[in-house]
């Protein structure tokens, strides 16, 4: 399965192990990297800088011949760890960042200056001619299957199009959860794919039993958007929390949201709000259970190793 991105990484297969927020950790990283694919992390998992740089140096350590790892930045005014991050990042090393929500200029002018490759979320085309321009070494394409945040354009759609438009590679990201996925996504254009949820219901993952087993007992069809995480639409598992709080921003929240002059500070406090929601449920049983995913969960069966997913999508 050689591609633009397994060269460009030297990895053995075209995946990236996603960075999903309070999930991915180095255990989950260096067992991606063993199964021959590239493995991300936010930065925003580590509260200081000086964990964020322990984490780098093990992965560093880690690192075996097939396998590559990176983070991945929230870029916009949002994040106040932001420029500290990149500083460590670019000090330490790794093999590549992943950006998303904001420009990603500074970041791929420092990161290029110290050799590391920046690939940029984007969810459709007029931000993915930007980034290229700035330099991108990828593109990943965000879809409206993925977890998290995500695009509006089918998979399909989003990436047949940036594919025939870019010159740069495409990764697609959402809807992945076992090698017709794969090959799926290949056929639209790509040159890997991004892989988030299957990896939540693995041994190494750093979220609860019960966040685990919640995306081996639900499916595709439980999965709902809600703007009640972030801000931003969000796709989350319908559990009967999240069916009793609603998904709808509250009217206050939408009333000021139409302020242009306040519209960034509500955004700031409502992903503030919702990371610590999300961080609870996902670090310890509670009722308020709002669990992340997207809808390849639809293929995870089990808890399983990381080797073991990894498998399971490249066989």
């Amino acid at each position: 399965m050689t591609t633009r991105l397994t060269q460009m990484l030297n990895i053995k297969y075209p995946i990236i192990q996603a960075p999903m927020f309070l999930v991915s950790n180095v255990a989950m990283v260096t067992e991606a990297m063993k199964g021959g694919i590239a493995g991300c992390i936010p930065a925003l998992n580590y509260r200081t800088l000086d964990e964020l740089r322990a984490a780098i140096r093990e992965l560093k350590a880690n690192k075996v011949e097939g396998g590559a790892f990176g983070f991945n930045l929230i870029v916009n005014k949002s994040n106040i760890k932001y420029q500290g991050q990149l500083e460590v990042i670019c000090e330490e090393g790794c093999d590549f960042l992943i950006t998303s929500l904001g420009s990603p200029e500074e970041t791929i002018n420092q990161a290029h200056a110290v050799g590391i490759k920046v690939f940029c979320d984007v969810t459709d085309l007029h931000f993915a001619k930007k980034v290229e321009q700035l330099g991108a070494d990828a593109a990943i394409a965000v879809n409206n299957e993925a977890g998290g945040h995500r695009g509006n354009l089918t998979p399909e759609e989003l990436t047949s199009l940036l594919s025939k438009e870019l010159t740069i590679p495409v990764i697609s990201a959402g809807g992945v959860g076992c090698k017709a996925d794969i090959d799926r996504m290949l056929s639209y254009g790509a040159e890997g794919v991004s892989v988030g949820s299957p990896f939540i219901a693995s041994i190494e993952a750093g979220v609860t039993d019960e966040y685990k087993q919640a995306c081996v007992d639900y499916g595709a069809e439980d999965i709902i958007m809600t703007e009640r995480i972030s801000g931003t639409p969000c796709t989350v598992i319908n559990t009967p929390y999240v069916k009793k709080i609603g998904t709808k921003a509250t009217w206050l929240e939408t009333m000021l949201n139409k302020n242009k002059k306040l519209k960034k500070w509500v955004k700031m406090v409502r992903f503030s709000i919702g990371m610590k929601a999300t961080e609870n449920a996902a670090k310890k049983a509670t009722y308020k259970t709002v669990w992340v995913a997207g809808p390849s969960i639809a293929h995870t069966k089990e808890i399983l190793p990381v080797k073991d997913i990894v498998a399971k999508l490249v066989h």
